[in-house]
């Protein structure tokens, strides 16, 4: 039995005109009115024509997603938060990879353009003029990446940052080293101020930059080796990718993870809690960084609005105490010798 516009409207106690506007209009709607007919909608399996709506309104009822890599966890689980309000709302989703070449970003937006009625431009790596430049040719959303005078939906990087600082300093730590991701990355760069000024507060930490590096398993691994040579009792990756593939170097050259060197990732990717140990991590809401982006591009506020979610430091098995004794005492007193910024691969 199909199910009708007709039968949610009669689910919620509203018109038909009105399920209509709140699920095409929804800024034409009381928010209350909006979530009861969208939640009828889904419970009843109602399905719009959008055909119909096509015609009817002069819209696609696509939006476009534009990631950097879909086969990074990260960005998989942001695609699936969007993917799945987008549904509730009657909309499909086309997703695009730019494989973390900012030239595609702009290239696959125009492409994207005629085709959908807004598009979500997750982490992009493109200059600020750039991204401001593809928002007069479609409504366009940032997710992860303020940018002024455009709508954004980021996690709070920072506070991440600062909670991993105070969970290591709790812990006895005082040469903390960060790998950080792709240079052009917003993250990793507002990540790595909020490591300078979290760590700025405690005399008692010193700062080890280690550079950058891609946002992957091997990534990590080339990490590894930097951050031994630097004296670092603890490591901060840009993401879960970099902390597992830096584990695994860590422990092919027979260093002990967290009884040497504790290890936190970024993300809180489901691999996170698989690896050996299992990796302490600073995770965000990824599913619900999707749903905001959507909401936010199919019911835009009159003004710019900057949004950020919470994250939470997930404590597990890859933190520990810093390392004591005779042996840990030398291991300090020779990485002395080394310069507090040590300079990574670009």
């Amino acid at each position: 039995m199909v199910v009708t516009a007709r039968d949610v409207a009669t689910r919620t106690g509203v018109s038909v005109s009105t399920v209509s506007r709140a699920l095409t209009r929804p800024d034409l709607v009381s928010e209350d009115t909006r979530r009861r007919v969208q939640q009828a909608a889904k419970e009843l399996n109602y399905q719009p024509n959008v055909s119909a709506r096509s015609l009817s309104t002069g819209r696609h009822f696509h939006i476009g997603l534009v990631v950097p890599d879909l086969e990074n966890p990260f960005f998989a689980s942001v695609a699936k938060g969007v993917q799945s309000y987008a549904r509730q709302l009657g909309y499909s989703v086309f997703i695009a990879d730019t494989d973390e070449n900012a030239t595609l970003e702009t290239e696959l937006v125009l492409q994207l353009t005629p085709q959908v009625d807004g598009v979500l431009l997750c982490s992009p790596r493109s200059e600020p003029d750039q991204i401001l430049a593809l928002a007069q040719t479609a409504p366009l959303v940032l997710i992860n990446r303020p940018v002024d005078s455009i709508t954004s939906i980021s996690l709070d990087n920072a506070d991440g940052i600062r909670q991993a600082i105070r969970h290591l300093w709790a812990l006895g730590h005082c040469r903390i080293a960060y790998a950080g991701g792709p240079r052009a990355s917003w993250s990793t760069k507002i990540r790595l101020e909020s490591f300078a000024a979290a760590i700025a507060q405690e005399p008692s930490m010193e700062a080890i930059d280690l550079g950058y590096f891609q946002p992957v398993h091997y990534g990590g691994m080339a990490a590894a080796d930097l951050a031994l040579a630097s004296g670092a009792t603890a490591i901060i990756t840009f993401n879960d990718l970099m902390a597992i593939g830096l584990i695994q170097r860590l422990a092919a050259r027979g260093v002990r993870v967290p009884q040497d060197v504790s290890v936190i990732g970024i993300d809180g990717i489901a691999q996170s809690s698989l690896i050996s140990p299992p990796l302490t991590t600073v995770a965000g809401p990824l599913h619900q960084l999707g749903c905001a982006a959507v909401d936010a591009l199919t019911n835009p506020a009159p003004v710019r609005a900057e949004k950020l979610l919470p994250v939470d430091l997930i404590v597990r098995n890859s933190t520990a105490e810093a390392p004591r004794g005779p042996e840990a005492t030398r291991a300090r007193e020779s990485a002395g010798n080394s310069p507090v910024l040590v300079s990574g691969p670009n």
